[in-house]
């Protein structure tokens, strides 16, 4: 392979007992059947900034990419369930099983396959589909799977770690709460005014009040986003390790160490062999895992230049700003890959190459050989590597 070649930006995902690769052109998914024999799919992707030339522009390039990895990722689990369930049981008039399966948070260069490409859930079916049930339904389950998992982040990575700062800032008296309400009791003879003060008010009241205090709305700044940020950061570290132990997902995570060192493999222009992915580290600067971490710190800044004193506005903006949020952090992991890149990127990225101690795990050589077998098929797709040029699927 010529330099060029090798200077292809690849990356994957790991999937339910398999692995989803992409290079600039293509995907391919390899998965391993419960017989042991390995299956694959790969398909060209197509080139939303030939169609469009501003999404070449950094920051967007980072939008499009990531959302045309959330449809990717989505197709590539429902994909690897098809096959890896593929001998279960079930009934002509059994109704399919979903169960919620954590997204998959990893992927290298352009986003890879990152799942929703932040933390959330995706329904993940549990028992095989019909094939043409499955072909039929991939494009709304991908479509109701990405609005499922936007709404879930939103709730628990915006609106929730704004509200509890919020809450912590009042409690704390680092700001002032709304002004104290007063009332008068006018002159009485009868003594009621003496009832009136003595009389508790009702539960309702009480509670409506408090909340009231705790949500008023406190104007951020650079030290209430770092505390927000380290909600958040929080929420994300319980999530990951809670999931790190189920079982299935520890061998998901697997499966993400093989892909991992399968990409450092053809980094290092090694021929993609189980014996020269073995000693490669299973820690890899462009996961998704460093690129959610890179979204929090970006974030942290972002929110401190623009803000409100309304709680709504706050949320709104933060919202707004999202997009703008993962692409820099975007435009930072693709820095950060350069081997001239600076100290300050790579700082960026240490965080989630830590993270990655819990989302990838040692494979066996099996799982290698799945992670090999998808970037082979992959590269089969990609015009640059000279391999020989299969029909386009149907």
């Amino acid at each position: 392979m010529s330099t060029p070649e090798r200077d292809l930006i690849v990356g994957g995902q790991a999937v339910i007992e398999g692995v989803m690769m992409r290079t600039p052109n293509a995907y391919a998914i390899a998965v391993r059947k419960p017989d042991g024999t390995i299956v694959n799919t790969a398909a060209p992707l197509p080139k939303w900034s030939d169609k469009y030339p501003a999404l070449k522009l950094p920051v967007l390039r980072g939008g499009a990419v990531l959302i045309q990895s959330m449809g990717l990722g989505i197709k590539a689990l429902n994909y690897s369930a098809g096959v890896a369930f593929a001998e279960a049981e079930e009934a002509e008039a059994e109704e399919v099983k979903v169960a919620l399966s954590p997204a998959v948070i990893e992927g290298e260069g352009d986003f890879a396959g990152l799942t929703g490409a932040v933390p959330g859930l995706f329904p993940v079916p549990s028992k095989k589909r019909p094939k043409d049930e499955l072909k039929k339904g991939t494009t709304a389950a991908a479509a109701s799977s990405i609005v499922f998992a936007l709404i879930f982040n939103v709730l628990l990575f915006v609106a929730a770690p704004l509200l509890l700062t919020n809450a912590l800032f009042i409690a704390a008296g680092w700001a002032s709460g709304p002004p104290a309400a007063t009332s008068t009791v006018a002159p009485s003879t009868s003594g009621a005014e003496s009832v009136a003060e003595t009389s508790q008010p009702a539960w309702y009241t009480t509670t409506w009040t408090a909340v009231r205090t705790y949500l008023h709305p406190v104007r951020p700044s650079v030290g209430f986003n770092l505390i927000d940020g380290l909600i958040r950061m929080t929420f994300f570290l319980i999530m990951i390790v809670s999931f790190s132990l189920l079982k299935d997902i520890r061998r998901v995570f697997q499966y993400h160490g093989a892909e991992h060192k399968t990409v450092f493999t053809w980094e290092a222009g090694l021929p993609l062999t189980v014996d020269n992915a073995r000693p490669q580290p299973r820690q890899h600067p462009r996961c998704g895992t460093s690129f959610l971490m890179v979204v929090m710190l970006v974030a942290i800044v972002l929110f401190s230049v623009i803000k409100f004193d309304s709680l709504l506005f706050n949320f709104l903006i933060r919202l707004a700003l999202m997009p703008v949020v993962a692409g820099l952090s975007y435009e930072i992991i693709r820095l950060s890959a350069k081997k001239e890149s600076s100290w300050f990127f790579k700082l960026m990225t240490r965080p989630g190459v830590w993270l990655q101690n819990i989302t990838t795990q040692e494979p066996d050589d099996q799982q290698l050989e799945v992670a090999i077998e998808a970037l082979k098929e992959s590269l089969k797709l990609e015009p640059r590597t000279g391999e020989p040029q299969p029909a386009p699927l149907s």
